[in-house]
């Protein structure tokens, strides 16, 4: 990756893993940042190896993974009311990154047909104990073919950017919807705690998107942004992990007041922690 023409943002660590520091570089004309250095595909694995990334796994064994689940269910909830407003049909859905298939399992009892991919063989194990079913990789499935996919955090986890966004417009249907959760470095949480904000998340997140990135990005495949939602629980998950990388502690009460006021911000100025963009193919 060229970063000779890209502006130096923050320097920061991972927190979480190996304590390595990385850099952010801001690409000015998308309004978004770049980490740098990338690892590659051989040793992206060991930066997963964290107890904080509790995605891939439905352990409840402390009291955060225990609230972050309970959580989760009620964000379960919300994501499938999302997408039967969006579509009129209970037809195809492909959920990538499906990390234990919680998602995608809500979905299939609800009547939609599921396709799973996840890199994680432990969360996909987890998932297919629940019924779901996986295919290796995309390129196995037939172009415009699904009324719905789904990436929830994930976009920020690939590596080759433009490949994906390709993809994604080659599987759609040509009147199917595509939603991606992606964090916001514009909010005031992450302004807040600048190097330790914890979603960004170096080095496995390999970009940090705006509200404008998105809708360049997705422009450039001839697919339009429809609609911007606010992920109002991120902001207190966001935090509270930030203050442990911060002050070395999960400080509960204060994570709960910067979340609360990065909401409140969020209200006024539509930068939430995390945003959902509901964008349509063409």
């Amino acid at each position: 990756m060229d970063i000779s023409e890209k502006k130096h943002f923050l320097t920061l660590k991972d927190y979480s893993v190996s304590k390595e520091t990385f850099d952010l570089y801001q690409d000015e004309a998308l309004d978004m940042l770049v980490t740098f250095p990338q690892p590659d595909e051989n040793n992206l694995a060991r930066y997963y190896e964290s107890a904080d990334y509790i995605s891939h796994t439905d352990s409840k064994r402390s009291l955060f993974e225990k609230a972050y689940h309970f959580v989760k269910n009620i964000a379960l909830k919300n994501k499938l009311d999302l997408i039967n407003s969006l579509q009129s049909n209970k037809g195809r859905i492909l959920d990538i990154g499906a990390g234990t298939g919680e998602f995608l399992s809500v979905t299939k009892q609800n009547g939609w047909q599921t396709t799973g991919v996840e890199p994680s063989d432990k969360a996909k194990s987890i998932a297919m104990n629940k019924g779901i079913s996986f295919v290796e990789n995309t390129s196995e499935l037939e172009s415009n073919t699904f009324d719905v996919i789904t990436m929830w955090h994930v976009l920020e986890h690939v590596p080759d950017l433009d490949k994906q966004l390709k993809e994604l417009k080659r599987l759609l249907k040509v009147d199917g919807t595509l939603i991606v959760a992606v964090p916001n470095f514009k909010s005031f949480d992450a302004k807040h705690y600048g190097k330790f904000w914890a979603a960004y998340d170096v080095p496995i997140h390999f970009w940090h998107f705006s509200k404008t990135s998105i809708k360049l990005l997705f422009e450039k495949e001839g697919m339009q942004l429809k609609k911007v939602l606010p992920m109002k629980f991120d902001s207190f998950y966001v935090s509270l992990l930030s203050e442990k990388y911060k002050t070395g502690k999960m400080n509960f009460i204060k994570a709960f007041f910067v979340g609360l006021r990065s909401n409140w911000k969020g209200k006024r100025n539509f930068e939430y922690s995390s945003h959902i963009y509901v964008i349509k193919n063409s």
